[in-house]
């Protein structure tokens, strides 16, 4: 069985969340994989999840509609290129299902603009809990300072914390 190539961190290009927190990996797992606890956490507050499609597998649709505290809705749609099982999953809105490149990328509604990129999200065990790490590669600098600029950092830990709280609530 062939190992699909790790992704690496390039800081000229990519934007990067480490975080160490005290809940099994199998549950951060869960939360990345199952439609109905993506609605939970997946949108920093007071934002909303209000739709989730995923077909897990590479190839498979990861699609999500975020609604802003005045209502107005956000689709958001990308393909899953790489999934091992509670270790990695890689997924780009650079392609959609199938992977048929996408028109625009697939967060250009929300963001006032195209802003491609793909995300690696790995989970490791460590010390009874999860490390946890959220990598966003993008294919030119003025990309990833852009989505630096819109609050990466804030945006993904705020929704990170979500998913973490929503695992400790049960």
């Amino acid at each position: 069985m062939t190992r699909s190539a790790e992704a690496t961190f390039d800081p000229r290009l990519d934007l990067l969340l480490e975080r160490v927190v005290d809940v099994p990996r199998a549950l951060v797992w869960r939360a990345w994989t199952d439609p109905e606890q993506i609605k939970q956490w997946f949108t920093p507050a007071p934002w909303r999840t209000v739709e989730c499609e995923i077909d897990l597998r590479p190839g498979g649709v990861f699609r999500t509609v975020m609604r802003s505290p005045e209502g107005q809705e956000f689709p958001n749609a990308g393909c899953y290129l790489d999934i091992v099982e509670n270790e990695r999953l890689v997924w780009t809105n650079a392609l959609g299902a199938g992977y048929r490149p996408s028109q625009g990328g697939g967060a250009e509604e929300t963001t006032g603009g195209e802003l491609t990129f793909t995300a690696a999200i790995t989970l490791e065990d460590h010390d009874g809990g999860t490390r946890y790490r959220a990598l966003a590669m993008h294919g030119e600098a003025a990309m990833r300072d852009r989505h630096e600029a819109m609050g990466f950092q804030d945006g993904w830990g705020a929704a990170f914390d979500q998913l973490v709280a929503m695992i400790k609530r049960g």
